[in-house]
């Protein structure tokens, strides 16, 4: 599969497993899921397109991904059929897999669903593509294991395509990667923003977490519906409670829902003589970046309005009027975390915690950039 799958160029949360003894079907690449039961403890309901593309339902009784072969039948009671995996181009499981609800004193994904979700297309060596969406992927010897969304991400549908038939897999971006493209870039329009805050018209919370990428307008869609059934919880504890959104996010989406602008680290031109402004030791300590000084203004990205009052205690030491404008936690800390190479100090790295470091060397270590 290395040599067929080219490098991709947006990552996804991956898992790379082994050849089993008791072969499973790979879990997805998140923590929010049921448990699978392994593949040949049940006969699975699914559908298998031949290479030229026509539909066959039937039912997978076992997968053997060290033969590359799978047991296929047509109807219950039928004999099973060995099918190689060079002589088929996907297979679906067709049961819905939901996601677990999650437990109230369970932590929060790491990765939300915005962030995973995303379109794909496979280029088939025998012409012709397959295309559809996914949230996240598995890759192991013999194909890449797709999960594809249903219900607005409250459950997933399994598929499989093997490698034999494919010449390369493409990835789109997802909701929160088409947000970060939205947001600030360059300082002129950081000034236009600021400008324009106090003019802002207050956005609906969820349109303000369709806008920061934390959620998808399916998922926002469907929690409204879900909404108007039961509205005892006004929407940003609704999604909390489901595990949708975790209670800092839910923070930041109230700020940009008032007006604050929103900066994209990974874009914005970072000036390492405008972040000794303020005490590295105070940087981390807050995860704050400063920007850009204006006059007696001093821009500063943070992740959460809660970390306002103490920057702005901070003021008397700067000499300046602390400003705040949002940017992503991620961001933030890889800025963080790079901060000592742009100073020219690497002795600053000694006051960076060991998990900002971790952040720039880690693949997936970021929750959200």
């Amino acid at each position: 599969m290395r040599n067929k799958i080219p490098e991709i160029s947006t990552p996804l949360p991956t898992l790379s497993l082994d050849v089993l003894s008791a072969w499973e079907w790979p879990q997805p690449p998140f923590a929010r899921r049921h448990m699978m039961a392994p593949i040949d403890a049940a006969v699975q309901a699914c559908r298998v397109e031949t290479p030229t593309g026509a539909p066959v339902d039937g039912q997978l009784v076992q997968f053997d991904a060290e033969a590359s072969v799978l047991r296929f039948r047509i109807g219950p009671g039928g004999e099973p059929l060995a099918l190689p995996f060079s002589k088929f181009r996907r297979l679906t499981l067709t049961t819905p897999w939901p996601l677990a609800r999650r437990a109230p004193d369970a932590p929060i994904e790491r990765v939300p669903t915005a962030a995973q979700e995303r379109g794909y297309r496979v280029e088939l060596i025998a012409g012709g593509h397959l295309s559809g969406r996914t949230m996240g992927y598995v890759l192991q010897n013999g194909g890449v294991f797709l999960f594809a969304p249903l219900d607005d991400g409250a459950a997933v549908e399994r598929v499989f395509v093997p490698e034999d038939g494919c010449k390369a897999v493409h990835f789109g971006k997802s909701a929160e990667e088409h947000a970060a493209e939205r947001w600030i870039a360059t300082p002129a329009e950081l000034f236009a923003a600021l400008d324009a805050q106090l003019r802002a018209p207050v956005k609906p919370l969820g349109e303000a977490l369709v806008d920061l990428g934390f959620i998808t307008r399916g998922t926002l869609d469907r929690t409204l519906r879900d909404q108007a059934k039961d509205s005892a919880r006004p929407l940003g504890e609704e999604m909390v409670a489901a595990g949708l959104l975790d209670r800092a996010d839910l923070r930041t989406g109230l700020a940009h829902k008032m007006g604050y602008p929103l900066v994209d680290l990974s874009r914005f031109p970072l000036d390492p003589d405008v972040a000794r402004k303020l005490s590295q030791r105070a940087l981390v300590e807050h995860n704050a970046y400063p920007l850009m000084q204006d006059g007696n203004r001093l821009i500063v990205a943070i992740d959460d309005l809660v970390r306002v009052p103490k920057l702005q205690a901070l003021q008397a030491l700067a000499g300046l009027n602390i400003v705040p404008v949002l940017a992503s936690r991620g961001r933030i800390a890889l800025a963080l975390a790079a901060l000592p190479q742009r100073l020219g100090n690497d002795r600053w790295a000694d006051n960076v915690p060991l998990h900002l470091k971790s952040l720039v060397t880690t693949p997936g270590g970021l929750r959200s950039l």
